[in-house]
């Protein structure tokens, strides 16, 4: 008898194979902690040519935090309703629903940190919240719908995949390392198979290495089979583009070519590093997208960075493209995750001319250089920096250090700096350093309230274009909407 993951596996719409991709112009960016939403990702995907994308990056987090605020709407009870196991979802519910939401000044019920040993309550949740976030984003059009992942973040990624699998996502993209394992993962899932990842995408660290492990058969949700998404990786070169197709262990469908001034996390620059007078790196030429030799290895590629205008778009196609993916001015629209009052705020400095972005090489704790709004009010700034005790309580850029004998010690170097250098870290590594995963979802209006009160500052990244929006907006408009953006790059508007 089959499951009933199973079956709706086998009744829900599907696309077949990979062609539909070379129909896609514009790819919506994956952008932050749930910036990239179901509603943005579900606007995007209703108009023609266009993927929607949503964010996977914390989807456990997010998805218990919507219930606890009382799930205005009822959209994430209603989308739990389909889940194949609704033991699961009582048990969800039980957990972190509040009827009304938090009182003032409440703290968040965390769902705890990700690790390499299995804690079942916290994979089911995130099956539970991934399998949420893409059934809110399918419904109501026939658009393909992508999720976006972190390389970095590994621990929660088997469990999120898993989830936007069972709920018929169209496309997994992933950056932010070098996703090599994923396309394995993603044919293992559709087949009914046990996956494995690596704990990190480094040098093997020996036979004593623990997996992370997870296995469709022993869960009471699990499909035999699945529609196996397409697999788009985010690359920033070429040469690692044509790595990934011959050393992946499954198969790659295309690239998205992510140039320097694209937000969130950037790859370093090739060569040897040089900073600015401001203490940003340099970019050269080298680190510029080669569409040509992209052209070459035979796959289509979109490229995002810049690429926020119908020009641009326009470029791209006749450089031998099949798109662009646009993440800035999605993020400032209406449809967007951001809280509305901090998204207001972002645009009104932006048109004063006070939201610069800045590649700030120490902000993030992975060591990748990364892109931050300075606005006030915002970790960004150094005075509220300072004032925020340092605290790692979601633990999701943590990473495995010290691996003997199975055992595995997982370290932040956004962390307090004490707990940093029990662990063997450098002091100076954790200088500066800014904790992502408390910012970020205080971006998207999740902020937590800790034990002394305090409550988590925003951090804002964005790309470049968010110094030219302002001009795309006319006169007497404050705001502008997802498919607004659409009508602009397609070259049926002139502004926002």
């Amino acid at each position: 008898m089959q499951s009933r993951a199973a079956q709706a596996a086998e009744t829900a719409p599907r696309r077949s194979g990979t062609a539909w991709l070379s129909g896609v112009r514009i790819i919506q960016g994956g952008m932050g902690v749930a910036i990239s939403g179901w509603r943005l990702a579900r606007t995007v995907a209703s108009h023609a040519a266009c993927m929607g994308v949503v964010s996977g990056t914390c989807i456990d987090s997010v998805v218990a935090r919507r219930l606890q605020d009382g799930d205005p709407g009822a959209h994430v009870r209603q989308a739990m309703e389909a889940f194949p196991d609704q033991e699961v979802a009582t048990r969800v519910l039980d957990r972190y629903f509040v009827p009304g939401g938090r009182a003032p000044g409440t703290p968040y019920r965390r769902v705890g940190m990700h690790t390499h040993a299995e804690r079942p309550h916290l994979r089911d949740l995130t099956v539970l919240a991934a399998f949420v976030e893409v059934t809110l984003a399918r419904q109501g059009h026939t658009g393909p719908i992508g999720m976006n992942l972190l390389t970095k973040v590994r621990p929660p990624t088997l469990p999120t995949l898993y989830g936007a699998m069972l709920a018929g996502v169209d496309c997994v993209l992933m950056g932010a390392g070098i996703p090599r394992e994923i396309p394995g993962a993603l044919d293992a899932f559709a087949d009914g198979r046990a996956a494995t990842l690596r704990l990190h995408d480094g040098p093997s660290q020996g036979e004593d290495e623990p997996l992370l492990r997870l296995d469709p058969g022993a869960l009471t949700y699990g499909a035999r089979r699945l529609a196996r998404p397409a697999f788009l990786a985010i690359v920033s070169a070429a040469s690692l583009a044509a790595m990934l197709i011959r050393r992946s262990t499954g198969r790659v469908d295309g690239f998205v070519v992510e140039g320097p001034t694209a937000g969130g996390h950037n790859a370093p620059p090739r060569g040897r590093l040089t900073l600015d007078e401001t203490g940003q790196p340099v970019y050269g030429e080298r680190d510029r997208a080669d569409p040509e030799r992209m052209r070459e290895l035979g796959l289509p590629f979109w490229l995002a960075g810049g690429t926020g205008s119908p020009e641009a778009l326009t470029k791209a196609r006749e450089a031998g493209a099949t798109g662009v993916q646009v993440g800035t001015l999605f993020a400032y629209s209406r449809e967007s995750g951001m809280e509305p009052a901090l998204r207001q705020r972002v645009l009104d400095a932006a048109r004063r001319g006070g939201a610069g972005v800045r590649t700030d090489l120490r902000s993030s704790s992975t060591g990748f250089p990364f892109k931050v709004v300075q606005m006030e009010r915002t970790v960004a700034r150094a005075d509220v920096y300072a004032a925020r005790p340092r605290v790692c309580d979601n633990g999701y850029l943590r990473e495995p250090v010290a691996l003997t004998q199975g055992h595995v010690t997982w370290r932040c170097a956004a962390e307090p700096v004490a707990a940093f250098v029990a662990k063997g870290g450098d002091p100076d590594e954790a200088r500066e350093r800014r904790c992502l995963c408390n910012g970020l979802l205080a971006t998207a209006g999740f902020a937590q309230v800790q034990k002394d009160g305090t409550v988590e500052p925003p951090i804002v990244t964005s790309g470049d274009d968010l110094v030219r929006l302002p001009s795309l907006l006319p006169a007497g408009r404050d705001d502008y909407g997802a498919s607004d953006v659409i009508r602009y790059l397609q070259g049926e508007a002139a502004t926002l």
